[in-house]
Parts: structure tokens; sequence; C-alpha cells
């Protein structure tokens, strides 16, 4: 168990942002980066992928499928140029993932996406959640994105996983005390790859679930 406190967060404070809004903020403060890195915590179990069309295949039940269409030729082109992005710009995108076992269909599915995307260049850790479990005495750790230093945002979404746009911070001390706390979590992870190929690569294709609950209903 890591011996480290997240700090808090409050929803009451910063500025909310509509989910068109966020998307476009974000894009548009991410470019404009340069030589300093950025931080992401990623907590919850279940996600819905809106328009994603491996995410879609899972719905389905064509696990084949999904996988497939997270590993074209297009899309690692597209995400390797997006890392190349990042090096001339000097800045690294650091992604810390807890995975809590045993793993919903999503994270599966996720982990697996994620895995394809470190081997195009990203920066991926995972952790579990006996990891975080002391900052967690009183609710899941939110979903944070510390970027280049300057903004924090709290990303929302609905009961069910659906994005909700996000809330804004930028007091400094708060987001140094979020950047150092995800750092000290990437620090102690374990590169997605590896991770992947240990607990995940011999999973069997995912069963049904029920979104409204984040919770498997799969016959074991």
């Amino acid at each position: 168990m890591l011996d480290l406190r997240a700090p808090t967060l409050s929803v009451d404070r910063g500025e909310r942002l509509t989910r068109e809004g966020y998307r476009r903020e974000f894009r548009e403060r991410d470019a404009a980066i340069r030589n300093r890195d950025s931080w992401k915590l990623e907590r919850r179990q279940h996600f819905e992928e809106l328009g994603n069309e491996s995410w879609a295949a899972v719905r389905r039940g064509d696990w084949t499928e999904a996988l497939r269409l997270l590993d074209t030729e297009q899309r690692r082109n597209a995400l390797t140029e997006v890392h190349q992005g990042d090096v001339r710009r000097r800045t690294v995108f650091h992604r810390v993932r807890v995975a809590q076992k045993p793993l919903t269909p999503y994270m599966q599915w996720e982990l697996n996406s994620q895995r394809v995307r470190a081997e195009c260049g990203e920066h991926i850790h995972v952790v579990s959640a006996d990891q975080v479990a002391e900052s967690e005495r009183e609710g899941l750790l939110p979903e944070v994105v510390v970027l280049g230093g300057g903004t924090l945002y709290h990303v929302m979404y609905s009961e069910t996983g659906v994005p909700d746009g996000a809330i804004r911070h930028t007091d400094p001390e708060l987001i140094e005390r979020w950047e150092n706390y995800i750092r000290a979590l990437y620090r102690i992870g374990e590169d997605v790859r590896d991770y992947v190929r240990r607990e995940v690569a011999q999973l069997p294709p995912p069963e049904q679930w029920n979104t409204a609950t984040d919770a498997k209903t799969r016959v074991e």
C-alpha cells in the first residue's frame, strides 16, 4: 500500500466546463505546451466510449473485431504522430491507470488499447486499487488531468460513465500537489505493456455486464 494521501479536490471550486467546451479548451492548451510534462490519473473502472468503433464491437460481443480495431496500421500511425509531436515540443503526457480486480470488461478492453498506445510511445503505468487505498477512505479518487503544470481538470462523468465535461482549476498550489501525487503513483506503477502480458493477455473475451452498476454479470 502506498503511504501517500491524495490532495483534496472540491467540486464546488473551479470553473465548470461543458463536454464540448472542455474538449476544445484541452486541445488548445495541450497544443501550446512547451518543455513541461502533463499527468493524468484514471480511476473509474467503466466508461462509455462514445463513437469508438472498437468499443462498439465489445458492446455487441465481437471481441476479435474489437482487438483488431485497436491495432490497425492507421491507429498506430496516428498515435505515433501524436508522440512525435510531443517529442518536438519536449513534453511527455503521463497516464496512471488504476486497475481493480476482477477487471471489468471495460478495463480488459482499455488495457489492451493502452498497450498499443504504449507501443507507439505513450508513457502509461498501472497501479492497483490497493496502492491507492490510503487515498480512498472516503470515496474513489477523481479523474484528474494536470496539463503542462498550469491547468488542472477534474474530469466529470455520468453514473454510467458518459463524459460530462470538467471542472477547471488554476490554483498553483493545488496543481503542484496533484502533479506530485500522480507523479509518485507513476513512479511505483508498472508499465502497461508488462501488466497486460501478465494479467490481461490470457483472459477470455469479456461477457455481458450491467453498465448501470459497473458490475459484471458473467457466469463464472
